[in-house]
């Protein structure tokens, strides 16, 4: 517990106490003396005040230029953020000002018959502000605090806030931190308390201010004893039947598996007992409580080994192209909010878009996460939570692991215990929210859309030596997804892997780094998709800061876990950029250089480091699960890149030794590098006004059409590649890559027009440029889903359709 808090417990339990004693008044016959304390009273409080006022000036300086950015596709923090940080800082001090600016003039020209109750009696009316300040003070300091330790510009402005002195202090400036500064409002209600109760200690019952101050001590008293238990912290936990503390360790939305159907719960972590619990809809005019869906005590609860996992029901996996589509959905109601906005629509238009975009963020959020997180109990009850990462199940499991190493003991709860248990789970409750984008503020950055640049360069602190590799995982969508894997160091206690990664974002915010121990024992294998289950033996995370890994240099940073360091390097570059098509200056080359130039070059019909790419993969690369997902060496594909523009006489040798994700990137990487897209700049705008065709008729002569308009390399060389994307579909049990992954990854590639075809800076309107790229995906999916294609075919049937779809 903090000094101040201590301090202003004290305080508390002195006013609550007064209470009943309330002060009587100066007695008559010294009055004299009694209007003299008076304004001793008002000058020491006004002192305060003014300090008071500086510190919540220091607090508030900071907020306008953290606003200003956060507009901005760039923000320290969010709006959310922002709002929660610094929820009514602003009215707290308008009320305190106002008091001030009132008092000041009346005590510098003191007279003692003057009126100054009526001051002190407006600001009691106003104290439900600090009623909203107070409910909002626990999770304000906690969002602080995660901020500050995820974004290292506003640890550095949280850290130091400079707080103006005294008039008579030598020192002009103080340096406070943010968290000393969020209490002090809670500090001063209680302080403001017990001015009140000294001025009217020193006050004659018949002076005109007596019945004044009277009422607003009555006010703040009633108002502090109604949040006593919210600004005590020894109050935040639930007592046991023994006696003991139960303390809330860690909460958070998780989807359970019950019944057959997912559903979403509230996972309470206590320190002896884990309750898993279901926010109930509130009644009309009634809090919102939790219904308690069962509790486990942590004496009884085991980890199922990964041979035990055959007990437990089976995950239910969602097809990609339900996520997918319900992804473009998202992004075209966004827009549409967007543009409501712009057009200064009806509030209920922008309502209705947000319910809708509510709902399906919420079947997103309900329907990914795929990774089983199991716990037994050890009368043979089982439980299945999904998850999206693996991050997160080791959260989990380290925080129960961790709590069952002190001496615990089974229990049963009585009906009326567990009610009390869940009851208070609302209030002690840290995760307020789910994690869906349309919980954030309309103007809210979405999150970082480009390319990161990320270096895996070493790791220490190993305690043995082992078999060890990293990956590296993002979020998007309000869930995190496996995004690059390092390989394998073998048989060692410091790494030293230096590989560079290149990972596409898409509105992330958060880079997770995972450390695992590679295991070769079969006999750890996990029965639901028969994979080998590695030992995570360290994680850690780190806010993706604009400001920080947006720059032409490279920015290293290290990330301790559980003993472990991780070093690593990281550059940003924004979409337009990265993605921006530059025609080769070097004709001898293959990249960057036209198509129809390299294959008359060649006198082939598919370019060489097509076909040697996709042989490359087809041979040893179908069944690598996250083929083409997951992210090559960067090192590695611009070493095959230089090959294949020399034309090296090494290639094949260059492409057998080769990581097969390097090889896959590489092929990625000439797609993207096009001086104009595969399916070309000038048929752009007719694909994608074809996919959006409702008829399939329609649909299907349009887009048969589109592909007949293609040139003669680029129409071969895409059929040439959709078969090999068929074909890597079909291991789709092994590879875990569906025909909607592959044109996830491919899409983009192959249909985004070149600079000069495009309508202004697309990241700056990331929600339009999600829109365009789901339709990008379309129309690749389209192809992919169709019944085989062949070049021949369709040269042969001639008829003319119009491309004016």
């Amino acid at each position: 517990m903090h000094e101040e808090e201590e301090e202003a417990l004290l305080f508390l339990d002195r006013v609550l106490a007064q209470e009943a004693n309330p002060p009587q008044g100066a007695a008559g016959d010294a009055e004299g003396k009694g209007q003299d304390m008076r304004l001793v009273v008002l000058k020491d409080f006004l002192a305060n005040e003014e300090m008071y006022l500086h510190q919540l000036e220091a607090l508030l300086l900071p907020l306008k230029p953290l606003r200003a950015t956060a507009t901005t596709s760039q923000p320290v923090l969010t709006a959310q953020q922002i709002e929660t940080i610094f929820y009514k800082i602003q009215e707290i001090y308008e009320i305190h000002k106002e008091l001030y600016d009132g008092l000041w003039p009346r005590v510098q020209a003191w007279d003692s018959a003057a009126v100054q109750g009526h001051l002190f009696q407006k600001m009691a009316s106003q104290l439900g502000v600090y009623k909203a300040f107070v409910d909002n003070y626990k999770v304000a300091l906690e969002t602080a605090l995660k901020c500050s330790q995820n974004n290292n510009q506003f640890q550095k402005i949280s850290e130091e806030l400079k707080v103006k002195g005294p008039k008579d202090s030598k020192e002009s400036h103080t340096s406070v931190s943010m968290e000393a500064l969020l209490y002090k409002p809670i500090n001063r209600v209680t302080r403001s308390t017990l001015v009140l109760h000294d001025l009217l200690k020193h006050t004659p019952p018949d002076h005109p201010d007596f019945p004044l101050l009277q009422d607003a001590l009555r006010v703040s008293q009633t108002f502090l004893s109604s949040i006593n238990e919210d600004i005590d912290p020894r109050r935040t936990a639930v007592t046991t039947p023994k006696g003991e503390t139960r303390q809330l360790v860690k909460d958070g939305f998780l989807v359970e598996v019950a019944e057959g159907s997912r559903k979403l719960r509230h996972l309470f972590l206590f320190t002896d007992m884990l309750l898993c619990a279901k926010l109930k809809k509130a009644a009309a005019g009634k809090p919102q409580q939790y219904e308690c869906k069962w509790y486990l005590p942590l004496a009884e609860l085991v980890f199922p080994s990964p041979e035990e996992s055959d007990a437990c029901p089976q995950v239910q996996a969602m097809p990609d192209h339900d996520l997918e589509d319900v992804k473009m959905k998202i992004s075209s109601i966004k827009s549409e909010v967007q543009k409501e906005k712009a057009n200064k629509g009806q509030s209920r238009a922008v309502e209705r878009l947000k319910k809708k975009m509510f709902d399906n963020e919420f079947w997103l959020l309900l329907n990914s996460p795929s990774i089983p997180f199991r716990i037994h109990n050890r009368n043979g009850k089982s439980y299945l939570f999904l998850l999206s990462s693996d991050y997160e199940r080791a959260e989990w499991r380290e925080a129960i692991q961790k709590l069952q190493k002190k001496d615990l003991q089974a229990f049963v709860l009585s009906s009326i215990e567990l009610q009390v248990l869940t009851g208070s789970c609302f209030k002690l409750r840290t995760v307020h929210h789910l994690p869906v984008t349309s919980n954030k503020d309309d103007d809210e950055s979405p999150g970082m859309n480009g390319f990161l640049h990320v270096i895996v360069h070493s790791a220490t602190g190993f305690k043995h030596s082992a078999n060890l590799y990293c990956t590296l995982e993002v979020d998007s969508f309000g869930y995190f997804v496996s995004k690059a894997k390092t390989r394998v160091f073998r048989d060692t206690t410091e790494p030293q892997w230096n590989e560079e990664f290149e990972i596409e974002l898409e509105g992330s915010q958060t880079l997770r780094i995972l450390c695992y121990e590679k295991c070769y024992d079969k006999s750890k294998m996990n029965k639901d998709n028969n994979e080998i289950v590695d030992k995570i033996v360290g994680k850690g995370q780190v806010q993706l800061d604009p400001q920080t890994v947006q720059t032409k240099d490279w920015h290293m940073d290290v990330i301790e876990m559980n003993g472990v360091k991780v070093e690593f390097s990281m550059k940003f570059t924004s979409r337009d950029l990265s993605l921006k098509r530059t025609p080769s200056k070097k004709q001898t080359g293959v990249f960057g250089v036209k198509i129809s130039v390299v294959t008359k070059r060649e006198r082939s019909k598919v370019p060489y480091i097509v076909r040697q790419c996709i042989e490359e993969v087809e041979k040893r690369g179908i069944d690598e699960v996250g083929i083409y997902r997951i992210s090559g060496v960067a090192t590695d594909i611009q070493a095959l890149k230089a090959a294949f523009d020399a034309n090296s006489k090494d290639i094949l040798m260059m492409l057998s030794d080769m990581d097969i994700n390097a090889i896959a990137g590489t092929l990625k990487l000439y797609f993207r590098e096009l001086p104009e897209p595969l399916l070309t700049d000038r048929l752009y705008p007719a694909f994608m006004e074809g996919i959006a065709l409702s008829d399939p008729a329609a649909k299907e002569n349009c887009m048969m059409h589109l592909l007949r308009s293609l040139p003669d390399p680029n129409l071969i060389t895409f059929l040439f590649l959709l078969e090999h994307l068929k074909r890597a579909a079909e291991k789709e049990p092994v590879n875990k890559m569906s025909l909607h992954n592959l044109a996830t990854v491919f899409g983009p590639t192959l249909l985004r027009p070149s600079e000069g075809e495009s309508k202004g800076p697309l990241s700056l309107a990331s929600d339009i440029w999600s829109h365009d790229v789901m339709a990008q995906v379309q129309v690749l999916l389209y192809y992919l889903q169709h019944p085989p294609l062949s070049f021949a075919e369709l040269k042969r049937n001639l008829l003319y359709f119009s491309t004016d779809v």
